[in-house]
């Protein structure tokens, strides 16, 4: 995997993926950005989320569980000193569909978490990481 960060201006950045796709990111105000993208810290946060729900949705829908949509809400807390890590991530599924089964959706939130998904294996080794789910009928 191959990764691509050019410097624009000030703090402000446009980052490319070794598929082709790219995004602005910027830094704080605080260190001369000017809040036009996202931030970098924020990106961990953002790719946690996705590499776990792609993990969770592909699971149930291997399961033939009829999943119809899925939020992940992330809270994290970083230390206070540097390095700033994350010393604290709560990841929360909404998962909504017809008929799902509590187990099924208890058992691909936890298989995402101990086993797939890399992200939050590797954000593991600093963070407490915490998973949970709620079951939206529609």
């Amino acid at each position: 995997m191959k990764a691509r960060v050019k410097w624009i201006e000030d703090m402000l950045m446009v980052a490319e993926s070794g598929s082709g796709h790219a995004l602005v990111m910027d830094g704080p105000p605080d260190l001369g950005g000017r809040n036009l993208g996202v931030r970098p810290m924020e990106m961990l946060l953002l790719g946690l989320g996705g590499c776990t729900q792609i993990d969770v949705v592909h699971i149930l829908k291997k399961g033939r569980q009829r999943v119809s949509s899925c939020e992940v809400l992330l809270e994290a807390e970083r230390a206070a000193d540097e390095p700033k890590v994350f010393t604290q991530i709560k990841v929360h599924f909404i998962v909504s569909g017809s008929g799902l089964s509590e187990k099924a959706v208890a058992r691909a939130v936890n298989l995402s978490a101990e086993k797939y998904c890399s992200a939050s294996l590797m954000l593991g080794k600093t963070a407490q990481i915490t998973h949970d789910f709620e079951i939206r009928e529609v």
